[in-house]
């Protein structure tokens, strides 16, 4: 179990996260974690994703939570956040982000710089995504990055089902980058940069 308490809602890409996924074993070490749950996970509905992630959000108790999105997650994190504004939301941690383009998804709609901290994680040979492409929309949302190497789309094809970095990731969030930059397990150490629009 993690040492530092935190309020996750788990926002997934398309065809969900699957029980081996880091996202599932993230749920599985805070018992607070919330999942975000749509009708069908095969069929994204960039809109339909963003309202029902604004209604888990309304109903989790209290605030403090921070926002845990992979793949088309976080193109429904970032389209949310464009809509809604909340104090309930403290913060994102948003991996592998999905290329806009091969959704037919209109830019100006994700464009918008986020309303609290974030990072996004980024992969030099991510199949779905080009990292730099990323790089760059992370600096649109006004996000920090990490550069995680050659981590493929961080998901269980990758070989991401326990991820220790999420948690150092999260806990940088959460309390403040330093606590991210000194983990042992951390690949290259690499450091977080911020990014700006």
């Amino acid at each position: 179990m993690s040492s530092s308490p935190m309020r996750l809602i788990l926002v997934p890409g398309l065809h969900g996260s699957e029980p081996q996924h880091w996202q599932s074993w993230l749920e599985q070490r805070h018992p607070e974690a919330r999942r975000l749950s749509v009708p069908d996970w095969d069929t994204p509905a960039l809109d339909d994703w963003a309202e029902r992630l604004d209604q888990a959000i309304q109903q989790a108790p209290g605030s403090d939570w921070i926002l845990v999105a992979h793949s088309f997650g976080c193109l429904t994190t970032a389209r949310w956040a464009s809509r809604h504004a909340t104090a309930r939301v403290r913060a994102a941690l948003l991996v592998a982000p999905a290329n806009p383009a091969r959704f037919q998804i209109d830019p100006e709609w994700l464009n918008s710089p986020l309303p609290f901290p974030a990072t996004v994680v980024t992969s030099r040979n991510d199949p779905w995504f080009d990292g730099a492409e990323a790089t760059q929309l992370a600096r649109r949302w006004g996000a920090s990055t990490w550069d995680a190497g050659h981590v493929g789309h961080v998901n269980v094809a990758s070989g991401h089902g326990p991820w220790p970095l999420a948690e150092a990731l999260l806990e940088a969030l959460a309390h403040g980058p330093g606590t991210a930059r000194h983990r042992d397990f951390l690949p290259d150490q690499h450091e977080l940069v911020a990014s700006s629009p």
